[in-house]
C-alpha cells in the first residue's frame, strides 16, 4: 500500500518537503523573519485603528505643508468648478426647462447655506482624501421654506459614525461600524451621532445616535477591496514619511537657524588692581544685579556680539553641513509620497525646475486616467446619479417643472431621468498642439464634435445654441468676425443680403 503522503509525493514528480514555504516571499528565512504581515480584513483593521488612522491624516493635511497642497491639488482635479449634468431628454423645450430649474437649485442645495452644489462636491471630494469617507444626507423642506425645489443636502463627517458600533439589532439585523445591514447584506440603516464626538462647544453629550435610513443617506467612498464597509484615507501609504519628514525638515530649519544666531562672544579679563568686571547694563534686571545666564542670553538675535562675565564661557555644538545630500533627499523622499497618494510630484511641491514638457505631459495623462476613474466610479457614480434623481422626482412633485414634463416622465422614467455628467475640463501644458490634434481627429471622423466640447467641460447643444445666437445677433448688426483672408473670398455680408432678397 501507498501512503498518502507517498502518493502526493508521486502526483506532483517530486518531494513534498519542496514546497515548504511556498513564494520566496512567504518564507521566513533569515532576511524576512521579521516581516509579520497583517491578515486581519480592512474592515477589521479599520474598524481597530480608523479612528487614530483618520485623526492623523487630518492633522497632516492640515498642517504638514506637502499634504494641505496635496489636498488642494487633488479636489482642483477632482472637481474643479464642478462636475455638470447634461439632461440626455430629447425634447428640447422640456431639456431647457429641467437645466435651468437644476441651474436655479444649486444655488439652494447646501443645508447650511455656506456654497453651492459644486461647493459639496469639492468638500465630498476633500472629506474623501482627508478621511477615506463622508455622508451626503438628504434633507426635504416644507414648500413653505421658499426653496425652488424643496430638497436640500447635508454634509456629515466620518466621525458621525462611530466605528465601534457593532452588534446585533433587536429586528436581527446586524450592526457593522455602525452600518445596519439586512438578512442578505443590504444597508438599512446608519447610526449617526447627534453631534460630532470631537466638538468641544456643545454641553450635552455628543454620543447620543440616531437612526437614519440607507434610503436618505448616501456613503461616499472608494471601495479598495471587495465588501469593504468603511473609507481608508487617500494619504495613508504616504503617512508616516510625510510626518517623519515634516520632523526632518523642521530639525534642519532650526538647526540652521541657531547656527545663524550668534555672532561672537567677547571675554574681558578681570582688572590688574582685581576689581570686578563691570557689568553689561543689558544683563543686569533693574536693581542692578546680574540676571541668570539663561534668561541673558535669551533675547539674543542674529548679528549680536555678546559680552560674557569674568569666568563665564559658552560651547556650540559645531553640526557639519548638510551640502547636497538636503535636497536629493527630500526629493526622493517627496518622490515616494507623490507615488502614495497618486499625484503628480510637482502638484504637491509646486517644484516645476526638474520638468519640461514631456515630462510634465506625461505626469498629467497618468494623474488624468487616475482622476477620470475616481470622478466616473466614485463621485458620480455614489453622489451625483442619486441627487440628479431625487431632485428630478422632488421638483415634479412640488410643481416645480411643467406638465409636460410630468407626462414625459410618467410615460418613460428611465429616459426622462437620463443623464450626463460633464466633469471639468483638462488643461494641457501646449495648448496649441492639443488644439490642431483635435481638429485632426475631427476632420478624420477619429472623434465627434460633441466629445470635443464635452472634454472641454461644457454642453454641447449649450455651445451651439449659444453660436447661433451670437451669429444671428452678428449679422443683424452687420458685424463680420471672419479671418480676412476669408472675408476676400466672398461678398460682403451686405451683398450677400441684396442677392438673398
Amino acid at each position: 500500500m501507498i501512503g498518502p503522503r507517498a502518493m502526493f509525493n508521486r502526483l506532483i514528480g517530486r518531494p513534498a518537503k519542496a514546497f515548504v514555504g511556498g513564494y520566496n516571499a512567504s518564507r521566513l528565512g533569515r532576511r524576512l523573519s521579521g516581516w509579520d504581515a497583517e491578515r486581519r480584513n480592512i474592515n477589521t483593521l479599520l474598524m481597530s485603528g480608523g479612528d487614530q488612522l483618520r485623526a492623523r491624516a487630518r492633522q497632516l493635511c492640515r498642517e504638514n505643508p506637502y499634504a494641505a497642497n496635496a489636498v488642494e491639488a487633488f479636489v482642483s482635479s477632482a472637481v474643479g468648478a464642478g462636475i455638470k449634468p447634461s439632461s440626455l431628454l430629447t425634447d428640447a423645450a422640456v431639456k431647457t426647462e429641467v437645466q435651468a430649474a437644476w441651474l436655479q437649485w444649486t444655488d439652494e442645495a447646501d443645508a447650511d447655506g455656506l456654497t453651492d452644489f459644486y461647493g459639496l462636491q469639492a468638500l465630498s471630494a476633500r472629506a474623501l482624501f482627508e478621511a477615506g469617507e463622508c455622508f451626503v444626507r438628504f434633507r426635504p423642506r416644507r414648500t413653505e421654506d421658499g426653496l425652488s425645489v424643496p430638497l436640500q443636502l447635508q454634509i456629515l463627517e466620518a466621525e458621525h459614525l462611530p466605528f465601534n458600533h457593532n452588534e446585533q439589532a433587536a429586528n436581527g439585523n446586524i450592526i457593522r461600524a455602525g452600518i445596519e445591514f439586512d438578512a442578505i447584506g443590504r444597508r438599512v440603516a446608519y447610526h449617526f451621532l447627534r453631534n460630532h464626538p470631537g466638538e468641544a462647544t456643545l454641553n450635552f453629550d455628543n454620543l447620543e445616535k440616531t437612526v437614519v435610513p440607507a434610503s436618505e443617506v448616501m456613503h461616499l467612498y472608494r471601495p479598495l477591496r471587495p465588501g469593504q464597509i468603511r473609507g481608508q484615507p487617500a494619504i495613508v501609504p504616504g503617512m508616516i514619511r510625510l510626518y517623519l519628514l515634516d520632523q526632518y525638515d523642521d530639525a534642519e530649519l532650526d538647526r540652521k537657524r541657531v547656527a545663524a544666531m550668534f555672532a561672537g562672544f567677547v571675554t574681558k579679563p578681570r582688572p590688574e588692581d582685581g576689581s570686578p568686571v563691570p557689568l553689561d547694563p543689558q544683563r543686569a534686571d533693574g536693581e542692578g544685579q546680574p540676571l541668570p545666564p539663561e534668561v541673558a542670553l535669551a533675547g539674543l538675535e542674529p548679528g549680536t556680539l555678546q559680552v560674557l562675565m569674568e569666568g563665564e564661557d559658552i560651547k556650540f555644538s559645531n553640526p557639519s553641513e548638510v551640502g547636497g545630500s538636503y535636497e536629493a533627499f527630500m526629493y526622493r523622499s517627496l518622490l515616494a509620497i507623490s507615488a502614495a497618494v497618486g499625484l503628480p510630484y510637482h502638484a504637491i511641491t509646486a517644484d516645476v525646475g526638474k520638468s519640461n514638457y514631456s515630462s510634465l505631459r506625461a505626469s498629467q495623462v497618468e494623474a488624468r486616467r487616475r482622476m477620470d476613474q475616481f470622478q466616473h466610479m466614485t463621485l458620480v457614480f455614489q453622489m451625483c446619479r442619486p441627487i440628479w434623481q431625487r431632485w428630478l422626482e422632488t421638483a415634479l412633485l412640488s410643481g416645480r417643472l411643467s406638465l409636460a414634463a410630468t407626462r414625459l416622465y410618467r410615460a418613460d422614467r428611465a429616459a426622462f431621468s437620463a443623464v450626463k455628467w460633464i466633469p471639468p475640463k483638462w488643461e494641457w501644458v501646449d495648448p496649441w498642439k492639443d488644439r490642431k490634434a483635435e481638429e485632426l481627429a475631427q476632420g478624420n471622423g477619429w472623434k465627434s464634435r460633441s466629445d470635443i466640447i464635452e472634454a472641454e467641460g461644457y454642453d454641447p447643444e449649450e455651445i451651439d445654441a449659444r453660436i447661433k445666437a451670437d451669429r444671428d445677433r452678428e449679422k443683424n448688426l452687420g458685424l463680420d468676425f471672419r479671418p480676412v483672408e476669408d472675408k476676400n473670398l466672398d461678398p460682403p455680408i451686405e451683398q450677400t443680403a441684396q442677392n438673398a432678397a
